[in-house]
């Protein structure tokens, strides 16, 4: 257990970096996707062919950024398994948005390099922060 808790204590510098990353790519997504979605007519028409069900998504997740940042910063295991979920779902929703392209519909290629960078952003995070905190592990603490 006192290993255990050292470990879990002895934050690598790239854990800063991550969860820092993490909180301010979280509040940018958030007020980007609260400004088209909550914004009026000007707001959605300077957005372009924007689809729906990604600009929720990133919207929604960028909550979840955030809270992954801030248990990064803490250094909570928890952190790691949220990072790895926001990593599966941000693969999925990419995976049909690209069947959403790939079947005729209407999207701004800004948007192909937002999900690349989103993908790329939180498999990184995730696997470092698995690799450092053992998020597939079923017991143990935090």
């Amino acid at each position: 257990m006192t290993r255990e808790r050292n470990a879990m204590s002895a934050r690598p510098w790239w854990a800063w970096l991550a969860g820092g990353i993490a909180v301010a790519f979280g509040i940018a997504t958030i007020l980007s996707g609260g400004r088209v979605l909550f914004g009026g007519e000007a707001a959605r028409t300077s957005a372009g062919a924007y689809v729906d069900f990604v600009l929720w998504f990133n919207f929604a997740a960028g909550f979840a950024y955030v809270i992954a940042g801030a248990g990064l910063l803490l250094w909570r295991r928890w952190a790691a398994r949220l990072s790895l979920a926001i990593a599966a779902a941000t693969v999925a929703v990419a995976i049909a948005f690209t069947v959403h392209v790939l079947g005729g519909g209407d999207f701004e290629m800004r948007t192909v390099g937002a999900m690349v960078l989103r993908g790329a952003v939180w498999i990184a995070i995730a696997a470092l922060a698995c690799r450092a905190l053992g998020c597939l592990r079923l017991s143990g603490r935090p």
